[in-house]
This record gives structure tokens, C-alpha cells and sequence, in this order.
């Protein structure tokens, strides 16, 4: 990415809607009446300054995100948020069930048990959505 001429902010605005679209943008109004601050930092640290870099593209970024969130098993919101991310930047269902199971060594089963059910309920969204 071409970051040279951008504000840390128009670089997190602009990698915020092509990874995660319009449930990012959501994320950040949710958070305009309570902390607007936070929601400045959202955008600039992650996605100006993290995602932005150029040593991994965004699917690899993506599979890392999904697999620490399901890993984490108490973020269940922000990671339905990056399975559609995921999906965003090209990656298959397989690809994101696979990241998914590949955590139960790791987390447990409790967290991939639990990081399955959110991708379910993420690609039955998007399905009905595209019906």
C-alpha cells in the first residue's frame, strides 16, 4: 500500500473499509457517543499503522486475527467481525473453519468449539443475505 501521502487516520479510514467493511464502520459509530477517542484509535493504530504495513498481506493478517480471537474464547463480537473480514480479503470457509480447529491444540476445544459456532452464524448471515 501506498502510504507516503496519508495521515495515519485516512490510511486506518481507508484499510478499515476494504478489510472489514461496513461491520468496522459500525464498530467505530458505536463507539462516537462514548469514547471517540477510542474509536480515533482503532483506526489508526490497527488499521493505520498494523494492518497497513507491508510484511503480510491481508489474508495472512486475517487467518492471524481470527486464530487469536478464537484463541482469546471471550470475543466472540470482534471475532464475527473478522471471520466476514476474512471472507473480505479472499478467504474461503474452509480456510477460516481450518484456522478455527487448528486452535483447539492450542486453546482448547471449549475455544474452537466456540469459534465455530460464531463462523456458523457468520456464514449463515451472509448466506440469507445472498438469497
Amino acid at each position: 500500500m501506498d502510504n507516503n501521502n496519508e495521515s495515519r487516520f485516512e490510511r486506518g479510514t481507508r484499510a478499515l473499509s476494504d478489510i472489514d467493511g461496513e461491520s468496522g464502520r459500525k464498530v467505530v459509530d458505536s463507539l462516537a457517543d462514548i469514547a471517540p477517542d477510542f474509536a480515533r484509535y482503532i483506526i489508526e493504530f490497527p488499521f493505520g499503522d498494523i494492518y497497513s504495513r507491508p510484511g503480510l498481506d491481508l489474508r495472512s493478517r486475517e487467518i492471524a486475527t481470527i486464530a487469536a480471537l478464537t484463541a482469546l474464547g471471550n470475543a466472540a463480537p470482534q471475532l464475527k467481525v473478522h471471520i466476514q473480514a476474512g471472507l473480505n480479503v479472499g478467504l474461503s470457509r474452509d480456510e477460516i473453519v481450518e484456522t478455527i480447529m487448528q486452535m483447539a491444540v492450542y486453546a482448547g476445544f471449549p475455544a474452537a468449539l466456540n469459534g465455530l459456532f460464531a463462523a456458523r452464524e457468520v456464514f449463515q448471515e451472509k448466506h440469507s443475505l445472498a438469497a
